[in-house]
């Protein structure tokens, strides 16, 4: 469930009033009645919340949810589900499921800005806290001791950073936690909304992204760079992870422990980086890829959706064994050299 920290929950609503607006059905002889209070994930769901299934994967996962609710496609509807979940039948379970969030949580896409305030009055600064001109801090925030903000730095609602943290100029914190001594360079943008869409023939509708981002202890992040907020879970950046400048790490990806991600690298969503997994410059990431411990990935390499055991280096495009990759690159020199050779005489 959302933070409420962050988030503002406007249910339970009622099954029959749900489905009515986000179009669906449910199973017969379903309470119509029972009141959906909150929507989750569907591995950590539990009575009286709302989940979804739009996916083969997700379909083999059904029977072991706890979910009160789960919106499932046309196409799943005949896969089995535990005793006590309803049901609810869409031709496109992503869509409804993005239709309900909106309904629970309309105000999503806000940080919590109060008009008129630089510091709002329910924020808490610890002791020798530094702000520089042109700080905003929202409400609930608090801000760790001796932790210095520099100019025209913005944090959100809710928003909690620990001890001798610095915050560098244009930094924007929000729906985030941020352990002690985070340095952030300037321009970094913490919190934002994922890249989440539910796609269909009237267009893409803009899906809830109701997760945090987590940053743990002694964490650098450079300028510029973007990590966004989990769509239902949360982001993670581990212990100790150094980040360099316009990076972009996607909604729900985890980093382990004192990764290194050098400039413009990209993440997409749902990753998982092992603990010293290395990003040499302008690599790319595909969705749910997973790195295991002290991987490595060598510069403007693109990784492909797959498990990529740890302790290994990878390169090339797309990414694979490093020394497989080196062989391959070295293999088309020698042709190309003898095909010069032999057009040359």
């Amino acid at each position: 469930m959302a933070d409420p920290r962050f988030f503002d929950n406007h249910g339970p609503f009622p099954l029959a009033e749900l489905c009515a607006q986000i179009g669906a059905t449910v199973d017969a002889g379903a309470d119509l009645k029972a009141l959906v209070h909150d929507v989750a994930a569907l591995e950590g769901a539990g009575a009286g919340q709302l989940a979804f299934c739009a996916t083969k994967a997700a379909a083999r996962e059904l029977a072991k949810s706890r979910a009160g609710f789960c919106i499932v496609d046309k196409e799943a509807a005949g896969a089995p589900a535990p005793q006590g979940m309803t049901r609810i039948v869409s031709g496109s379970a992503l869509q409804a499921f993005a239709a309900a969030a909106r309904l629970f949580y309309p105000n999503h896409m806000a940080s919590g800005w109060a008009p008129g305030e630089s510091v709002h009055p329910t924020a808490r600064l610890g002791t020798d806290v530094s702000l520089a001109p042109g700080v905003v801090i929202g409400p609930g925030a608090e801000i760790g001791d001796r932790t210095r903000l520099g100019p025209n730095c913005v944090i959100g609602r809710g928003v909690a950073i620990g001890r001798d943290c610095e915050l560098a100029a244009n930094v924007t914190v929000t729906h985030a936690l941020l352990g002690d001594r985070v340095h952030i360079l300037p321009g970094a943008q913490i919190g934002q909304p994922g890249f989440g869409f539910a796609s269909g023939q009237t267009g893409h509708a803009k899906i809830p992204q109701l997760g945090r981002v987590i940053v743990q202890d002694d964490v650098e992040i450079g300028a510029c760079t973007t990590i966004d907020r989990g769509a239902l879970g949360d982001t993670v950046i581990g212990e100790g992870t150094k980040i360099d400048n316009l990076v972009q790490i996607g909604h729900n990806t985890k980093t382990g422990r004192h990764c290194i991600i050098i400039s413009q690298s990209g993440i997409s969503g749902s990753c998982e980086l092992g603990d010293f997994v290395i990003l040499g410059g302008q690599v790319g990431i595909a969705d749910h890829v997973h790195l295991g411990d002290g991987a490595r990935v060598a510069a403007k390499s693109g990784v492909p959706p797959g498990d990529y055991p740890g302790g290994t280096d990878y390169g090339g495009y797309p990414a694979r064994l490093a020394k497989d990759w080196r062989r391959e690159v070295a293999a088309l020199v020698l042709l190309a050299k003898r095909r010069n050779k032999d057009r040359n005489g």
